[in-house]
């Protein structure tokens, strides 16, 4: 049975998108277009704001989606898609492989003060210092020590992975999981490796 990509659901303060999970953004634009005719129907005089859930979107697909949307239709669009990184951004977690994703490579180490943000993985060639900060909405990889904050699966990803050569910060987050990490957990055996198992952050 074919899934669908798009429901829409007429509620009585707005009306529901729910988008597919699995559904690729060319999929999702190609059904918008098809829906964007039931969608002009539900609307007379009335402005019911569009409510767009379901898939976890970056940035780029919610403002291709709004675009396709306000060229049809001027209404109010909201999403339960975070538009910013970080902690206090995820308003829901969701579980998606990420091996290939969008990769940002930065070739040299961060100073206390400096901060790396990216909507895909990021890649740092040098050493994360403390007080330093990587943001990623997916993977993150040092390719030298990570003393600083590291922040994987930023939009609520759990999928999301951390990995350097060496582990040595005071905590690690994963999604809208954060990990304290004892001194001795740290000095006991070299830690290179961070994800998520049942809401936990493990540390190998």
């Amino acid at each position: 049975m074919r899934r669908s990509t798009i429901t829409v659901q007429q509620k009585q303060n707005e009306i529901l998108l729910k988008i597919h999970e699995q559904a690729s953004q060319e999929e999702i634009l190609k059904e918008l277009k098809r829906k964007l005719l039931e969608l002009k129907k539900m609307y007379g005089n009335e402005k019911t704001p569009i409510f767009i859930t379901g898939k976890v979107l970056k940035n780029k697909e919610i403002e291709e989606i709004e675009g396709i949307i306000k060229q049809n239709i001027d209404v109010k669009i909201e999403f339960d898609s975070p538009r910013d990184l970080g902690l206090y951004s995820i308003k829901k977690t969701f579980e998606d492989e990420i091996q290939n994703s969008d990769t940002k490579f930065h070739k040299g180490s961060l100073r206390s003060g400096q901060k790396l943000e990216y909507e895909g993985s990021i890649v740092l060639i040098g050493d994360l210092n403390g007080g330093a900060e990587i943001i990623a909405g997916e993977n993150i990889a040092i390719v030298g020590v990570l003393r600083g904050v590291a922040h994987a699966g930023a939009k609520g990803n759990k999928k999301a992975i951390i990995a350097a050569e060496s582990i040595e910060a005071p905590q690690v987050r994963i999604s809208n999981i954060v990990k304290e990490i004892e001194k001795g957990e740290k000095t006991e055996n070299k830690k290179t490796y961070a994800y998520v198992v049942e809401d936990k952050i493990i540390l190998e």
